[in-house]
């Protein structure tokens, strides 16, 4: 089964294209160079719009890796 819906195929699309014209802005109002943060953008109007997208990954599962490189003596 697919992890996407069609709807947030649209908006991603939508988003990489005002991205591509400099249309795109981000919540703060300054303007999206960055091809990641076009799809996030997408990606969270679709969910916005009630269309099939995962959820977003938690904070913490991010933290983890940062605390696995200290070392042990």
């Amino acid at each position: 089964m697919a992890k996407y819906g069609k709807k947030a195929q649209e908006k991603v699309e939508k988003a990489m294209h005002e991205r591509k014209h400099g249309t795109l802005r981000s919540s703060s109002g300054r303007k999206v160079t960055s091809r990641k943060q076009a799809i996030a953008i997408g990606l969270s109007e679709a969910r916005d719009a009630g269309g099939k997208v995962p959820k977003r990954k938690a904070a913490s599962t991010r933290k983890k890796s940062a605390s696995r490189t200290t070392k042990k003596r």
